[in-house]
């Protein structure tokens, strides 16, 4: 028997509601638009306003910001996985001139190029794009603030050099490639450069009165790939749905999951945060969070997905300080979690295809050393080694076309894992980059090396 949950309970939905409430309260800000999406599909929206009878709708834009960033990432990884560019090419090898060459595009991605976190002269987010013509407008005649690669620092140049990057290797704007590599695949229609109605106004909001000003709405220029966005939470719903799962048609989910692994710290006293290949990566209530917050003068934005809960939080909003967008956003997927948890998918046996002797005979415990470890299966015949008792490196490895496996997470990503056999065809033991994996603990023969004491085991 099979059971549907696509809408929420009404109590769930009343705390969601009431969380938003509280948000636009407390934040004293003109609107707050939160939403839910769980298993791909948008299930709640809703909103509070100080105007009565005319709240915003999931379909109202505002603007996004820093969310942006992850759209410019999104398109430099289809370039990787196209095979025009590799992530630790220099710049250079792609985008001629700006003084910034030596950084890495994976260091561009996860800001950890050592560039300025902003731009010289007038502040970018709030002043005319036409300001800064040129890249070296962007990036001054000091880029960078420290040697690349050596600590994490945020940086808008830097996905300004990304933008660049996509129009020099794809010979189109960058607002072109969004439309047509992301936008139109994943059917987001309203998210635009500029606003389009239904939209939201950006406000400034006394901090000492309840007193209200216009935010001027530039065009960014340059700058665009860092922050220009306007979008809804009906289409940010989607684009939350495509960084849990990913989507052939824009980046296959492997991609998104490499984006979503931690390539730098956030930086000094947030440990619970990371930042992963255009994304944001936090700790909170127990669980992941992937995404990224945004603002611009007048607007704040977040998009908080757990994976692992099949959940994501979307909170907008129209003021340019006070309302807590982030940690709006990380409620709405808590309390969805705690109030309906999501059910785990039946158990069902493996296909017949993916199993056979020589696999199963490799299952069970292994040891290196002393420390015990067991051997499982995963689908299409993965393994799973994971230490049997107390802490120790666990792993999935993907089985090659040519035999053996390779690491896909933690200690061991990457790391060549096989079967050596004996000249009988009998399996002696596991060879994972060199470390040996044995039957039994320092079983005696010429796997383990520097050898096993001739006189074995033995007491006090």
């Amino acid at each position: 028997m099979t059971t549907s949950f696509e809408a929420l309970l009404p109590g769930t939905e009343r705390a969601l509601l009431h969380r938003v409430a509280v948000a636009q309260s407390q934040g004293r800000t003109p609107s707050f638009v939160g939403a839910v999406v769980r298993d791909g599909a948008l299930v709640w929206s809703g909103a509070r306003s100080c105007v009565d009878g005319h709240a915003p709708d999931a379909d109202t834009q505002f603007r996004i910001g820093s969310i942006t960033k992850v759209f410019t990432a999104v398109l430099v990884m289809r370039l990787r996985d196209e095979g025009l560019l590799g992530l630790d090419d220099p710049l250079e090898k792609h985008l001629r001139g700006t003084g910034a060459g030596e950084v890495t595009i994976a260091q561009l991605l996860g800001h950890t190029g050592g560039l300025a976190a902003e731009t010289p002269g007038a502040w970018w987010e709030r002043s005319s794009g036409a300001l800064r013509p040129e890249l070296s407008d962007v990036l001054g005649e000091e880029p960078f603030l420290q040697s690349p690669g050596r600590r994490h620092h945020y940086s808008n140049p830097g996905y300004t050099l990304l933008g660049s990057l996509v129009e020099t290797v794809r010979g189109v704007s960058w607002e072109e490639a969004l439309r047509r590599e992301i936008l139109e695949p994943l059917g987001m229609g309203r998210t635009t450069s500029a606003p389009v109605a239904p939209h939201a106004g950006g406000w400034a909001v006394h901090p000492w009165a309840d007193v209200m000003l216009p935010e001027p709405s530039e065009d960014l220029g340059l700058m665009a790939p860092a922050g220009q966005l306007w979008s809804t939470a009906a289409d940010l719903g989607r684009f939350a749905a495509f960084l849990a799962a990913g989507d052939e048609r824009v980046l296959a989910a492997a991609s998104v999951e490499e984006m979503r692994a931690p390539a730098a710290p956030a930086g000094e006293g947030d440990w619970e945060g990371s930042y992963g290949l255009g994304l944001q990566l936090l700790r909170r209530d127990g669980r992941t969070l992937i995404g990224h917050s945004g603002s611009l003068p007048g607007f704040v934005a977040c998009v908080w997905v757990s994976v692992e809960d099949g959940l994501a939080g979307i909170a907008l909003s129209n003021a340019t300080s006070g309302p807590l967008a982030g940690a709006v956003a990380a409620d709405l997927v808590r309390i969805v979690a705690e109030a309906e948890p999501r059910f785990p998918e039946p158990w069902r046996p493996l296909p017949a295809a993916e199993v056979d002797e020589e696999l199963l005979a490799l299952t069970g415990p292994w040891y290196w050393g002393t420390y015990a470890y067991g051997l499982r299966l995963g689908p299409e015949r993965s393994v799973v080694l994971e230490p049997l008792k107390g802490a120790g490196r666990s792993a999935r490895f993907r089985a090659l076309p040519e035999g053996g496996w390779v690491g896909l997470n933690g200690y061991y990503a990457g790391e060549p894992l096989r079967a050596v056999r004996r000249a009988d065809g009998s399996v002696s033991h596991l060879d994972l980059g060199s470390f040996v994996f044995t039957r039994e603990p320092y079983e005696p023969g010429d796997a383990v090396p520097g050898g096993v004491d001739e006189a074995g085991w033995r007491g006090l």
